[in-house]
């Protein structure tokens, strides 16, 4: 008897696992390659600078954090990625990240700031060889 409660108790614990990670954004290629210190992205040239780049399931932003660190992250909202409107964007004081369509805030490391939103901005990789930035999923 004891046995069978011991099998019943593991399988509620295992069982009812929240299996969720996070909002359905969906997965799409993602290999961009760009030269930080090119004419096309002078705001890549100061820290706290960024730049949006066509790719990704609504675009990616890239954003400067020091001369060897930049960060890029999913455009779509984690609020409600299949939202037509759901896009991110810099503020126009450049302090934070916002959706302009729920209002959701981030700051430019991709952490939520202020919701509805609760999950973090997706972030790609990126890895930056002389002044090529690559950015791949």
């Amino acid at each position: 008897m004891i046995k069978y409660f011991s099998l019943f108790i593991l399988l509620l614990l295992f069982g009812c696992k929240d299996t969720y990670n996070g909002p359905s954004i969906p997965d799409v290629p993602v290999s961009e390659q760009i030269n930080v210190t090119s004419l096309q992205y002078p705001e890549l040239r100061r820290d706290g600078g960024y730049v949006y780049l066509n790719g990704g399931y609504k675009g990616i932003l890239v954003v400067r954090q020091s001369a060897n660190l930049y960060l890029a992250f999913e455009r779509a909202c984690t609020y409600d990625p299949t939202a037509a409107c759901a896009q991110v964007e810099a503020d126009q004081s450049g302090l934070f990240i916002v959706d302009s369509c729920c209002g959701s805030q981030f700051n430019f490391q991709g952490g939520v700031m202020a919701g509805p939103a609760v999950y973090n901005l997706k972030q790609y990789r990126t890895s930056l060889s002389g002044s090529l930035l690559y950015i791949t999923n």
